[in-house]
């Protein structure tokens, strides 16, 4: 009996059941839309950066909950990483083509809601 049981790789044409509690696109969902996890996207979208780059990016984020959200994010496949060996050591994040995949609905997501709100100016 195995209808309890959510693979971990689905057929081609079949999809995974993201309502399923051990579903493995389900944990990527949950990664991506955490409450960290849409800004890291987000601030990828247009360049590669360095660590303290993306945390001055994201106001508000410390920098261990910017690590848990890379780690995260790059063992899902959406960001890479690339460690320059120096001292300290360099390390930039990018987006790989999945991730460029999930962060382009966000960011369309993100201007859409920018674009409905009243300026910050106006009263």
């Amino acid at each position: 009996m195995t209808e309890g049981l959510q693979r971990s790789r689905v057929e081609p044409g079949e999809r995974y059941d993201v309502f399923h509690t051990d579903c493995v696109a389900r944990d990527v969902v949950d990664h991506v839309t955490s409450r960290w996890g849409v800004w890291v996207l987000i601030s990828l979208r247009r360049n590669d950066l360095r660590f303290y780059e993306l945390r001055e990016s994201i106001r508000g984020i410390s920098e261990k909950m910017l690590a848990q959200t890379l780690r995260a994010l790059v063992e899902d496949g959406l960001v890479w990483r690339e460690v320059e060996p120096a001292t300290p050591p360099r390390v930039t994040y990018g987006l790989t083509g999945f991730g460029r995949d999930i962060g382009e609905p966000l960011t369309e997501l993100f201007d859409r809601i920018t674009r409905r709100l009243a300026p910050p100016n106006a009263g």
